[in-house]
């Protein structure tokens, strides 16, 4: 076997101190470094290009729409929404929180507005609405396919707690029977959302909403 050859200093030339290293690193650019960059940039554009697909996908079709066909709408390959969300359920997640913190806001300043019975009904009346408007949200606020307590279990996203400290304040009022509960106000909600669409859709849920509303008020 041929030996390295050995310099004047008594070391092979394959050999480098350590200052000689630290050197040697110093001068060589980061491996990747100026690729880094761009790709870092590239998968925030990717990221918020899923993110908009899929919110207009969860709206129109709901929660059956497809990691792939999400991709395929992006422009992206399946593998690159995996990398950000690797279920789709984490995809719809970060989707859903955004529409839920809306909502919970709103619950926030009707928790003290002075009748209490009318701020419930129109927190009612917006999940309906909101949920009408988005699929995606109506299929997880009705249990479709979507764990919501697991992706609600932060304050700021939790709209079936805030719909539940709305219904104990109105019902305290004297506004909402007393043996409702939020399980009740879900199947409400869903039943609502349960109209065939159509160009009297907007008129008849309307109608649902003031059918629950007077369901809902106590006996005289």
């Amino acid at each position: 076997m041929a030996k390295a050859p050995v310099g004047a200093e008594g070391r092979t030339d394959v050999q480098q101190t350590d200052a000689e290293q630290a050197g040697t690193q110093a001068a060589r650019p980061a491996r990747g470094a100026d690729r880094n960059r761009p790709l870092r940039a590239d998968a925030r554009r990717n990221r918020e290009r899923v993110l908009e697909t899929a919110f207009d996908a969860f709206a129109t079709e709901g929660l059956s729409v497809s990691v792939h066909e999400i991709a395929r709408r992006a422009g992206v390959g399946t593998g690159t929404v995996s990398r950000h969300f690797p279920t789709k359920e984490a995809l719809f997640e970060a989707v859903f929180v955004s529409r839920v913190e809306r909502l919970v806001a709103m619950a926030r300043q009707l928790s003290e507005a002075e009748d209490a019975g009318a701020a419930f009904f129109s927190f009612f009346a917006a999940i309906v609405a909101e949920g009408a408007a988005n699929r995606g949200l109506a299929d997880a606020l009705t249990g479709a396919g979507f764990d919501i307590k697991t992706a609600a279990s932060e304050p700021g996203h939790d709209v079936m707690s805030a719909l539940g400290g709305l219904l104990s304040r109105a019902q305290q009022a004297g506004s909402v029977r007393c043996d409702i509960d939020t399980g009740d106000m879900i199947a409400l909600i869903t039943g609502c959302l349960a109209r065939e669409p159509g160009p009297e859709l907007p008129a008849a849920r309307d109608r649902l909403i003031s059918v629950v509303r007077e369901g809902l008020r106590p006996s005289r």
